[in-house]
């Protein structure tokens, strides 16, 4: 029962924490004091502090088997891990005025959106991804909950950010803008830039690979 509830206070805890900061008159106060660059920083510190306690939790959590593992499970989450690092490098960094991640979103071009012409929300698609995909990979009910309410997460923020975004654009400009995008879509030679960051992807995909047994315990391939 203590695994439970310690379980079970670290997840409050976690939504806490995401939800308190980023309202409105918290966030101005914070940004005003640390600036917006202070802010995204100090955010994604304190998201990866909670998400590792909040992973330490379900490894203390009574084991509670709701599905065994099937040979089909892990080919697939090797390519969809795969899939999100290349996601991630492609598009982190990258003017996105429709979500958050992004950086000079007044410098994007929707005549030549690249990936954002598909996803809106590509870090967002990386979480869900990331949390559907160790669901899959983690039948015991600790973490079936824990990876379970992450993608539950992930996909109801498209519609928050969306909601987010379209009040700090004004309505016409977010559709005015989604339209353009959409209309750009196109699949053509990729940039040097994009190279590299497939390159990045690919890398960073090898780095999670080689540090999974030393910092969760278990290797990727066996």
């Amino acid at each position: 029962m203590t695994g439970w509830l310690t379980f079970a206070g670290i997840f409050a805890l976690f939504f806490a924490t995401h939800s308190i900061p980023v309202r409105p008159p918290v966030k101005r106060q914070i940004v005003r004091h640390v600036g917006p660059r202070g802010f995204t920083i100090g955010y994604s510190i304190l998201s990866l502090v909670m998400l590792a306690l909040l992973i330490w939790g379900a490894d203390r959590a009574p084991f509670v088997l709701v599905w065994g593992e099937a040979p089909w499970h892990r080919p697939i989450v090797w390519a969809g891990m795969f899939a999100a690092c290349l996601i991630l490098a492609a598009t982190i960094g990258r003017p996105n005025p429709f979500s958050f991640g992004g950086r000079n979103d007044q410098a994007f071009d929707p005549e030549n959106p690249g990936l954002i012409g598909y996803m809106r929300h590509p870090l967002l698609i990386v979480l869900a991804l990331w949390a559907g995909l160790h669901v899959l990979g983690n039948g015991d009910l600790a973490h079936v909950l824990l990876f379970g309410t992450l993608t539950l997460f992930a996909l109801l923020g498209f519609r928050i950010v969306d909601m987010r975004k379209k009040r700090i654009l004004g309505p016409e400009t977010w559709a005015r803008l989604l339209s353009q995008t959409r209309a750009a879509r196109h699949v053509g030679m990729p940039s040097r830039d994009t190279l590299l960051r497939i390159a990045a992807g690919v890398v960073g995909y090898l780095i999670l690979v080689a540090l999974h047994p030393v910092v969760i315990g278990q290797p990727v391939f066996l």
